[in-house]
């Protein structure tokens, strides 16, 4: 062998020492490493506070600037008045035609629904709560479809006279009067939806109510005939049994219907009717006219 091969060997050699050595001490760390993790996991570390910059102090107000401020917020408490009041309460009304309470621009306005209102009580003609409530609300829901037309033309006036003052040409020049009518409509498009939008709601609600305040009255008025013609049989059936009597008395008559209207009722039959609620009457009581006639 030469001196080149017996130098490597030699290193050769040296390295596997080497590494063997150094597994050994591996294998002896892994053993003891388990615990000493764990505890070094359990135990916390500490940490260091990242350093913040410190930050400014206000700066102390004067104490003229301190009675500035508390004069400001006496001024800014809003209204005191019950006029005040009166105004602000409207701040957020854009129409009036979803709010519950319904708004006059001026006395006329006001004059004109009391009149609007005494027309329908007149047409309807309500009785008891349930059906006042539902004529008051068609009142106001029809005063309300009757003002929005006049929102929408107010909308588009108010837009053109904007417009022309803007632009002049708009309105100067020759055929430029659709133009107008076009932007007027584009710009203001959100606000004219919305007030058709709740037109329609308004009028779908009206027949709803409409609707069902018919159904109260035809029910509560076949009710009522039904009583008047019960109080008719007792009336006539009295008189066949007994001609000369002078009055009958009615148990209930004045709670239901009004003695006025009673009579009212009675005048109202032909003799036609007469005869048939006495046969109903007769029929009711197991007698008939000739046994009634018998038996007088």
């Amino acid at each position: 062998m030469s001196a080149r091969s017996i130098r490597r060997a030699a290193e050769r050699k040296a390295n596997k020492q080497a590494a063997k050595a150094a597994g050994r001490q591996s294998q002896s760390a892994d053993a003891v490493s388990p615990a000493v993790t764990a505890i070094a996991e359990a135990e916390p570390q500490p940490t260091v506070p990242a350093e913040q910059p410190e930050a400014p102090s206000p700066s102390p107000l004067s104490e003229a600037r301190l009675e500035a401020n508390r004069a400001n917020a006496q001024k800014s408490s809003g209204p005191r008045t019950d006029e005040g009041k009166a105004k602000t309460r409207l701040n957020a009304v854009k129409h009036g035609l979803t709010g519950a309470t319904v708004l006059f621009a001026n006395l006329e306005d006001a004059q004109r629904y009391s009149k609007h209102a005494a027309d329908f009580q007149q047409l309807y003609q309500p009785l008891g709560p349930e059906e006042s409530a539902l004529v008051q609300s068609i009142i106001d829901t029809r005063w309300r479809i009757g003002t929005a037309p006049l929102l929408e033309f107010a909308v588009i006036a108010r837009a053109t006279a904007a417009l022309i003052d803007g632009n002049p040409d708009f309105w100067n020049q020759p055929g430029k009067q659709a133009d107008l009518f076009l932007e007027v409509r584009r710009q203001n498009e959100k606000e004219l939806r919305n007030l058709q939008l709740q037109e329609h709601r308004l009028s779908r609600r009206c027949e709803r109510e409409t609707a069902q305040l018919l159904r109260l009255q035809t029910a509560r008025k076949a009710n009522e005939e039904h009583k008047l013609a019960e109080a008719a049989k007792a009336v006539l059936l009295a008189e066949h049994r007994d001609p000369d009597v002078d009055a009958v008395p009615l148990p209930g008559l004045g709670f239901d219907f009004s003695k006025e209207r009673f009579q009212s009722y009675l005048r109202r039959l032909t003799p036609a009717q007469e005869q048939s609620l006495l046969h109903q009457a007769l029929a009711e009581a197991g007698e008939t006219t000739k046994t009634s006639s018998a038996a007088a």
